[in-house]
């Protein structure tokens, strides 16, 4: 049974609860809705289309805040994966019942991102429909996070240190913003999800792994097919509030 009438423009998110969050060193509660509450208020003041897919909202809080704009998918969280793996899960199995409904979409990260306008009808956004959007950090690839960050990737496949040397002066590539037409998108998230099965499953290690394969990814098998940076996204925690002329603001 679908969830409800599918748009042709989404933005969609995932909250998973419940488990302990390496970014956070905390474990988050499961049933706060404040946690999501700036994003999904910037998606109905922009009357757009808004996915909030989760594992432990409660019913009443499902049935308080969704509305003709905020729509909320329970799934069951796998836990051979961090949770900012995971979701990409939920998204790809989303688009492979809904991608022939939907022409474009964004998947943004909830607690620290808005949308402070619609990317859907930007002209830069219109007039590119074979290339994928997001965000980046006023960084490179080669800074001591994104290292750590990479070890069990490096460990996995055998061309990421070769990938990583020669991205090493490009801009960090962040994946808590990414969009574009739904075919883009689409193909993305299934590269993505492969690469995290067969590379990042169990990972050991005190960091995700999402970051990486990202940037791997998008650096490795999408050059010339995307675009980062302003307007897509603010500059990554600057806290600019007030900044209207992105299509995001993150953190």
């Amino acid at each position: 049974m679908r969830p409800f009438l599918v748009s042709k423009q989404l933005v969609m998110a995932c909250h998973i609860t419940g488990v302990y969050d390496v970014n956070r060193s905390n474990t988050l509660p499961n049933d706060d809705y404040s946690l999501v509450r700036e994003w999904a208020e910037s998606v109905i003041a922009l009357q757009l289309q808004g996915i909030i897919f989760h594992n432990n909202f409660s019913e009443q809080t499902c049935a308080k805040y969704q509305n003709e704009h905020i729509h909320f998918i329970k799934i069951a969280y796998l836990t051979s994966f961090n949770p900012n793996v995971y979701r990409y899960f939920a998204y790809r199995d989303f688009l492979r019942a809904y991608a022939q409904e939907i022409e474009s979409v964004f998947v943004t990260d909830i607690s620290d991102v808005a949308v402070t306008t619609n990317p859907f009808i930007h002209p830069l956004f219109v007039g590119n429909p074979n290339l994928l959007f997001c965000g980046d950090e006023p960084k490179t690839l080669n800074n001591e996070w994104m290292k750590a960050h990479a070890e069990h990737l490096r460990s996995q496949i055998t061309d990421y240190e070769a990938y990583e040397n020669e991205f090493k002066d490009s801009s960090l590539l962040n994946c808590g913003i990414m969009g574009g037409n739904i075919y883009m998108v689409q193909e993305f998230i299934e590269k993505l999800c492969l690469i995290h099965q067969q590379y990042n499953l169990d990972n050991p290690t005190a960091y995700t792994g999402d970051m990486g394969a990202f940037n791997y990814l998008i650096r490795r098998q999408f050059g010339g097919r995307f675009l980062h940076g302003a307007p897509i996204n603010t500059e990554f925690k600057a806290y600019q509030s007030e900044r209207t002329d992105c299509w995001f603001r993150h953190k």
